[in-house]
């Protein structure tokens, strides 16, 4: 276990780490810009699953068969990606 250690220490040493200096005004707005689209891609998820729903709720009523379960899949693997983005970003940058 100590070998290992010692390897991310020779590996790791090596790693800039950058300083932000960014002017606050530009975060603010960057701020403001990324969360209106998470806002965005959170409302496109939500109407994505209602749309979803009709069409199955419609479908069976009418007895057609059809591949809601797939257009579901991706609609919720758009809302997950949606809701880990900011979160992932963090975690790989931070």
């Amino acid at each position: 276990m100590s070998l290992l250690l010692e390897a991310t220490h020779v590996l790791a040493a090596g790693v800039p780490q950058p300083q932000s200096n960014a002017p606050g005004e530009l975060t603010s707005k960057v701020n403001t810009v990324l969360g209106i689209a998470a806002w965005a891609g959170t409302a496109a998820g939500v109407a994505g699953v209602l749309i979803t729903g009709t069409m199955m709720a419609i479908s069976l009523k009418r007895g057609e068969s059809s591949e809601h379960m797939s257009r579901l899949g991706m609609v919720l693997g758009g809302c997950v990606l949606v809701a880990t983005a900011g979160p992932l970003v963090g975690f790989v940058f931070n």
